[in-house]
This record gives C-alpha cells, sequence and structure tokens, in this order.
C-alpha cells in the first residue's frame, strides 16, 4: 500500500542512497538531495578513497533490497593481511580459520553508481543533484538549499534524514536547536592520510597479489593496499602531521618522499612510478571520530557518518552505515511502520553499537600499524585460526566477531573481543598457554579465563 509520508534524506552517499531505496521500496515518497554533482557523471577527483573495505554487515544491506548479486560483482576478495617487513619479506595472515570467511575491495562511486541506478526504477523517488543544504529548520521539517547557478531552493518534508556525512549540516541544526541538551564532540588523530597507487604491470596485470589486504606496519606509520578490478592498487599512506623522523610537515619535497619510502617501503616503492606527482599532488586529509547524542529531533532523523563518523582502521565505517539501514528497517517492522516511533527507537538502540565500533577502530588503528609485527601478536593470531578452523561453532576472534558475524551488535562483539584478546595475549605472556597443549585444552583454557573476565572475576597481572 502506498505512504503517504514525504521523507526529504539530505546526502546521497552510500547510506543516503541505500535509505532511500529502502524507505522507496515500502513505498515511502523520497526526495533524495545531494550537494555534489552526479558521480555517474562527473569526473571524480583523484586521491578520495576510490576503493573500500566491504564485509557481511554491509552486504546484509544489499540482501535486504535485492542487490546481494549485483554488488557481489564488484566485489575482489581478500582472504587476509599480507604483512610487508622492512626487508621486503610478506606473511599472509588470514582474517578467519573458517572456509569462506573473508572482506571484499569494492569502488566507493561503482557502489553508490549501483545505488543510484536502481533508484531510478522507483517513480517515487525523486533525486536532486548539486544542491548544497545550509539551512535546516526542525520543527518545520523543512530545508534550504544553494543550487549550482547560486540560487535557493526551499524543500519540505513530513520528515527530514540527515545522511551527509562527518560534517552534517541536519547535525549541525540539532546541535544549535538543543544548545547543551546535546552532546558532540569530534576527536581527530594526530595522523592524516594520504591516497596513492600502484598501477596495473606493463602486461596488464596487477603489481602484486590480488586476493589480499597488504600492510606494511612500521611502528607509528603505515602503508596499506587494496586492490581494484582495472588492475590497479589503491596505496593509503597513513603518516603523523608532525614528530619523529618522518611526517607530512617535513616531507616536503620529491627527493625527502623519496627517500622515506625507499627507506621505509623498499618493495611498495618499486610499484609507485608517480609516487612523488600523486604524494603533491593529491590531497592530505585528517583522520577522526564523531559521537553525539541524540541522534533525533522532532521529526528528524541522522545517520550514518552523520551521526557517528570513525576512523578506517576496522574497514567498517561503510558497512556500519549500511547496517544503521538495515536496523532503522527493523525498527520500522518493530513499530508497524511508525516513523515517529522508529526514529526514537532506532536512536535509542543503535547509540551502544555506533560507540563500540568506534572504539574498535580507534584500537584498530594501533594494531594495524604496530602490533601485527609483533612476535606475541602473530601467536595470538596462529592460536585463533587454528581454534577458529577446529572449533568454526564455539571458537569466534574478536575480528570475526565483527566482520563475520553480523547478528552479533558491535558492542557484543566488543566486549567479547576484548576479553579473549587480554585472555589470550595475558596467558602467552605468562606461559599459560603453549604448543604442549592440544587446541582442545587451549580452547577450554581461553572460554574460561573469557568467561571470568567478562563477570570481572579474574584478572591476570600484566
Amino acid at each position: 500500500m502506498s505512504k503517504t509520508e514525504h521523507i526529504l534524506i539530505i546526502g546521497a552517499g552510500l547510506c543516503g542512497s541505500m535509505l532511500a531505496l529502502r524507505l522507496a521500496q515500502h513505498q515511502y515518497n523520497i526526495t533524495l538531495v545531494e550537494k555534489r554533482p552526479d558521480l555517474r557523471q562527473a569526473k571524480l577527483s583523484a586521491g578520495r578513497s576510490i576503493n573500500l573495505a566491504f564485509s557481511n554487515r554491509g552486504l546484509k544491506a544489499f540482501k535486504r533490497v535485492g542487490l546481494e548479486d549485483r554488488v557481489k560483482a564488484l566485489c575482489i576478495p581478500m582472504h587476509g593481511r599480507m604483512l610487508h617487513d622492512q626487508n621486503s619479506k610478506t606473511k599472509l595472515s588470514k582474517y578467519s580459520g573458517r572456509d569462506g570467511e573473508y572482506i571484499n575491495s569494492i569502488s566507493r562511486p561503482g557502489l553508490n553508481a549501483l545505488l543510484l541506478d536502481e533508484l531510478e526504477n522507483y517513480p517515487n523517488v525523486n533525486v536532486k543533484f548539486e544542491m548544497a543544504c545550509h539551512e535546516v529548520n526542525l520543527e518545520q521539517t523543512s530545508a534550504e538549499f544553494e543550487l549550482a547557478n547560486g540560487s535557493s531552493q526551499s524543500l519540505e518534508a513530513d520528515y527530514i534524514f540527515g545522511t551527509d556525512g562527518a560534517g552534517s549540516a541536519v547535525r549541525k541544526a540539532m546541535q544549535a536547536k538543543r544548545d547543551f541538551l546535546f552532546s558532540h564532540s569530534q576527536d581527530f588523530l594526530t595522523h592524516g592520510y594520504k591516497e596513492l597507487s600502484f598501477p596495473p604491470t606493463k602486461d596488464g596485470d596487477y603489481a602484486t597479489e590480488p586476493n589480499a589486504l597488504h600492510i606494511w606496519p612500521r611502528g607509528e606509520n603505515m602503508i596499506i593496499a587494496l586492490p581494484n578490478q582495472d588492475k590497479s592498487f589503491t596505496v593509503t599512506l597513513f603518516l603523523a602531521y608532525e614528530g619523529g623522523r618522518d611526517n607530512f610537515n617535513n616531507l616536503t619535497t620529491p627527493e625527502a618522499v623519496s627517500d622515506y619510502f625507499k627507506r621505509e617501503y623498499p618493495d611498495a616503492f618499486e610499484l609507485m612510478p608517480r609516487l612523488t606527482e600523486e604524494f603533491f599532488e593529491n590531497p592530505t586529509a585528517p583522520l577522526g571520530t564523531v559521537r553525539c547524542n541524540p541522534w533525533t529531533y522532532h521529526n528528524c532523523l541522522i545517520m550514518g557518518d552523520a551521526a557517528h563518523a570513525i576512523v578506517p582502521f576496522y574497514g567498517q565505517g561503510m558497512n556500519a552505515s549500511f547496517e544503521d539501514v538495515v536496523e532503522f528497517d527493523d525498527c520500522l517492522e518493530a513499530t508497524n511502520f511508525d516513523l515517529k516511533a522508529s526514529l526514537e527507537q532506532f536512536s535509542r538502540s543503535r547509540k551502544a553499537n555506533a560507540d563500540a565500533i568506534a572504539d574498535l577502530a580507534l584500537d584498530n588503528f594501533h594494531e594495524m600499524k604496530a602490533h601485527t609485527a609483533q612476535e606475541l601478536f602473530q601467536q595470538k593470531r596462529e592460536i585463533e585460526l587454528a581454534l577458529e578452523e577446529e572449533f568454526p561453532q564455539q571458537y569466534f576472534s574478536k575480528y570475526s566477531l565483527v566482520t563475520f558475524q553480523e547478528q552479533v551488535p558491535y558492542k557484543t562483539a566488543m566486549d567479547r573481543g576484548r576479553a579473549q584478546d587480554q585472555a589470550i595475549l595475558s596467558l602467552l605472556k605468562h606461559q599459560k598457554l603453549h604448543q604442549k597443549q592440544t587446541r582442545e585444552e587451549q580452547l577450554h583454557l581461553i572460554r574460561n579465563f573469557t568467561e571470568q573476565i567478562l563477570k570481572g572475576e579474574y584478572i591476570i597481572n600484566s
């Protein structure tokens, strides 16, 4: 049955487009507005996240809207982390000991285009590009937009959804309206990022193993590389703005950049013929976390990065935003499509999980740039992979809980995963976990200590 409510969605990125599609399938009347040009027609700017890590929580949303097969066609499987040391030696650390569990590299614009193309099939959806939101009236559920020609246009609706990213105009309007009753923080890392690339080889093939996420951990800094379908790799440098021997503030000449990469990432350097050109042509961007509360005001709701932007180190930012849409869809079903009640229920129930994945992403930043190269961490991963392989229904690492167990809330995955990590690392450090034990004995020991840690009944001294 067609619904009478008119919904204005501000922001036609990944979250906004997915939300518009699901609500359109429920036969709401949708206006989807985006400040940028239509990415299917515009030339993309260099150095801006052209591929992302796509996993089960994101796939859950595509199953919900009937696009599972089409999105899978855009995916390149990555079965584990390929670690590169300073001597150019590599080691593959699988993401899971279970068969069929892996993450995917996927094109951000390709993914967004898939959703926008599908939206064109719905007559109850109107998509408007090159309209920048500069004012939101929360009481009247209306918004003012500046068009590309400099003129203004006002749009009204019954409900407004803000999916307009970390700099959300809708969130800013909520903060201005609630004043001290609105909690908001925006915390930036001391590091920024810059995107570079490995082009295809002269033979048109991948320059290195395509079915892995490559990491060059170097203590405080690192680079990662993800494959693209055109046989290139997107390479991202994560580097401090200042401090240490090398940082963005002192890599100011082509010679300095080349020397840094030759010294720290020698095998990667050999695959980057345009390193210095890309380094100075592509922007340096900050890395930050946005938290706020509440996510609702009157008939308005923020979602995705507008409500909970996170750093990219768990590969869950996009996946969490897609899961937002699934969770909101579940709220609609639970409230018999009472939009007002669904806004409030979603805001209450989703907040703790959004905070959890933000914390996990920050944890993984330190793990990826330093811990992955440490012997103790590698021992822990070997034990976890062996346990997942031998006891696939009984043991799940923190990474598996977050990435592959999409039915497990982020908060639950974080609490159990952290307890397991503490148990294994402490047991290894105190030599209570060793090779003479059977895997079953190791599983029993780890699970016993994990449960005691979760209950606050057992603490192993560091």
